[in-house]
């Protein structure tokens, strides 16, 4: 039958497409603490406390992302 080599791609296409998710949600949250981070650290001038604190930050957002995406599937 020809429907019978599709559910092996779709479940192809699936875990392709997780994987992708979570590379770019680990990506973006960490980017997004280190811009912010360095906005702050040159309007503020307190060089490079903010970018650390918000690149942890990040990184704990990442963390709990991936989690919850784990979670849901």
């Amino acid at each position: 039958m020809p429907g019978d080599n599709k559910e092996p791609r779709d479940g192809f296409l699936q875990a392709i497409s997780y994987l992708s998710q979570i590379g770019i949600t680990i990506i973006a949250c960490i980017a997004v603490g280190i811009l912010l981070g360095r906005f702050l650290d040159t309007r503020l001038g307190t060089a490079p406390w903010l970018l650390l604190v918000f690149t942890f930050l990040g990184i704990a957002a990442a963390i709990k992302s991936i989690y919850d995406l784990a979670k849901k599937h």
